[in-house]
């Protein structure tokens, strides 16, 4: 036992130093440069955990309201997007915006209440799975993943082993955590999941980075719909829950558009003293028009308010007013562009030190 775990480590640390030689001798400058405006109709992904376990309403949706949103979709005449497509035609505008159903944690009462109204009705979704607590209390087992993934629109994602704060790991295990979940998938189901979701929607650059080497998609938690020049390692959901599943809420985001941008800085988004309050800066393109319609708004001092904004020609600059409070800290845009409503998130992690 004792040498396994010395191997075990072993591994981790090998894998972070190749891990860490192969980030020097990266560049991202060629994704950069091909990004273009694209006028993508987009992807609009909707983001669930639990449902009908009313005692965890901050993750928990009603089947009777789940219904409302699955028929409000339909009478809006909006397709579900099936995720096999979402990796070979992520770089394909969309002509007519999609919606992306992904469900996160494999609770129990998603295969208990939502696994027959999805397959009754044949809707497509990624169910993101964390494989340390699978057979536990309140959590699917692998004969119902499996069952799920066995379906032609139940899909398997990559939710991490532990489901913990891993921005608060130490790197070697941070990897730790992901390899264990792989190799347990790769055993479970025969392969490991290409889509990945970080845990809370919190990840650092260095985390980022490990993900786009061994993924080819990733989730976070922040609000916004997905364009192709979106950062395919951090792609935006609208969580969805009972306090933000309210219908008149849900009508509106629905009708949400991409606002493409070309880049959005810092990249960093893990925040401590030493960089809190960053400074945003997002360089749209010179085709997006109406963009000083933009407004936005942000919880730094703890409190939503409007931000204070600056242009210099087609690059917004946010410089906040105070420092975000831990553990996360949240800017959400949206612009009015002859009608048509378009929005973006960004998260930042907080962490104390």
């Amino acid at each position: 036992m004792i040498i396994k775990k010395i191997l075990s480590v072993a591994a981790s640390i090998i894998s972070l130093i190749i891990f860490q030689f192969l980030l020097v001798h990266n560049s991202n400058s060629d994704e950069n440069n091909s990004k273009y405006y694209s006028n993508d109709s987009g992807i609009l992904s909707l983001m669930y955990h639990r449902f009908n376990e009313n005692k965890y309403p901050s993750t928990n949706i009603r089947m009777d309201i789940f219904d409302k949103q699955m028929q409000a979709l339909k009478n809006n005449g909006y397709e579900f997007y099936n995720p096999k497509y979402l990796i070979d035609e992520f770089h394909k505008p969309k002509k007519k915006k999609k919606i992306l159903l992904t469900i996160d944690d494999g609770f129990k009462s998603f295969y208990n209440e939502a696994w027959p109204y999805l397959k009754k009705h044949k809707i497509p979704f990624i169910l993101f799975i964390s494989t340390e607590p699978v057979g536990k209390f309140g959590y699917m087992n692998w004969d119902e993943i499996k069952e799920v993934e066995d379906s032609e629109f139940g899909f398997i994602g990559h939710h991490s082993h532990t489901h913990e704060y891993l921005i608060d790991m130490k790197e070697h295990d941070f990897i730790n955590d992901i390899e264990t979940a792989t190799n347990i998938f790769k055993e479970k189901i025969g392969y490991s999941p290409q889509i990945f979701s970080y845990p809370f929607g919190e990840y650092s650059l260095y985390m980022k980075k490990y993900i786009s080497k061994n993924f080819k998609i990733a989730f976070g938690q922040h609000s916004g719909v997905i364009d192709i020049n979106k950062d395919k390692f951090e792609l935006p959901r609208f969580p969805i829950n009972e306090k933000y599943g309210e219908m008149k809420r849900f009508k509106s985001l629905i009708n949400y558009l991409p606002l493409e941008y070309k880049s959005i800085k810092p990249e960093e988004k893990k925040l401590t003293s030493e960089n809190n309050p960053p400074k945003l800066v997002i360089e749209f393109f010179k085709e997006q028009k109406n963009i000083k319609n933009i407004n936005c708004y942000s919880d730094d001092g703890g409190n939503w308010k409007r931000s204070n904004l600056s242009f210099n020609d087609n690059i917004l600059i946010i410089n906040f007013d105070e420092k975000f409070i831990p553990r996360r800290g949240r800017i959400n845009c949206s612009l009015n562009d002859n009608g048509k409503w378009r929005w973006f998130g960004t998260q930042f992690v907080i962490i104390k030190n």
